[in-house]
């Protein structure tokens, strides 16, 4: 980095903000990302922000670009869906086309970025798993990264205090040890459309919106309505929007899979952060 200087951007998907930049040529290696991570991601002393997240080559061949993203704390996820999303609007100003494919971790997503939405389709086959964590009867459900999703009622939702106090005791239950889960509150409208909020693992709070959190949650939506086979697309209303998950169930083995993340990416500013 010339002089210390990290130019980047700042941008928010229904409310979830990331900064990103070109490390291309910047060339940080991972661990330096992990300790730059809670400086530039502190609200009050950086940029803020839900997540890091480095636009690098794929040197593997695998995929166009990798994503490489760093919770505010500096730990790895496993996936940040609305990051993703940012990722994939950032990357086409770069002069990436418009549909094109990414690595994060070992796993290949691929992205199309139109005017008004980024949608972003995950290599994932999951199911839904009911489960009972001390007095609480949870829905577990992978999404390339780790959630679990509590059906609540709508005035519980606006509990946050409470919902903060619930997410921290699932967050750090031993069942979920040692990498610990997201956990998700949701309040059915109708039958394909429900609110949410997120305690986000690393963010450890509640955050305007979660990409994979949105997933998981209308997966297990479905679930608990027994919807039965076929295609849907469901809207999740979070904090900061709308997310519309689509998605393909399999009755007879239970399967959800062809699961698509669309949504906004807005750009917010750019700058230049003094390391």
């Amino acid at each position: 980095m010339d002089n210390n200087t990290l130019p980047f951007i700042k941008m928010q998907g229904a409310g979830n903000d990331f900064i990103l930049f070109d490390n291309r040529t910047l060339k940080i290696e991972d661990d330096e990302l992990s300790e730059i991570a809670p400086v530039l991601c502190d609200r009050k002393f950086g940029v803020g922000g839900d997540g890091l997240i480095a636009l690098c080559y794929d040197t593997s061949k695998k995929a166009d670009l990798v994503m490489v993203y760093k919770n505010p704390d500096g730990s790895d996820a496993g996936m940040c869906g609305n990051g993703a999303r940012c990722f994939a609007a950032y990357a086409v100003t770069l002069g990436s086309p418009r549909s094109f494919s990414f690595r994060v971790h070992d796993r290949i997503y691929k992205a199309v970025v139109d005017d008004q939405n980024v949608t972003v389709s995950f290599p994932l086959q999951t199911v839904v798993v009911e489960e009972k964590v001390g007095s609480e009867a949870v829905l577990n459900v992978y999404t390339n990264t780790e959630h679990v999703v509590c059906p609540v009622q709508q005035d519980q939702l606006e509990d946050e205090k409470q919902l903060i106090t619930d997410g921290r005791y699932l967050r750090y239950h031993n069942h979920y040890q040692p990498k610990g889960t997201n956990v998700n509150f949701i309040a059915g409208v109708n039958s394909d459309e429900l609110c949410l909020q997120t305690y986000e693992r690393g963010v450890e709070n509640l955050t305007l919106a979660c990409g994979t959190g949105a997933i998981a949650s209308a997966l297990a939506w479905h679930y608990l309505q027994q919807s039965g086979e076929g295609s849907f697309s469901y809207n999740v209303k979070v904090r900061g929007g709308t997310l519309n998950i689509h998605f393909d169930f399999d009755e007879t083995s239970g399967n959800y899979h062809n699961i698509k993340l669309e949504g906004p990416a807005t750009f917010v500013f750019e700058g230049n952060y003094y390391l």
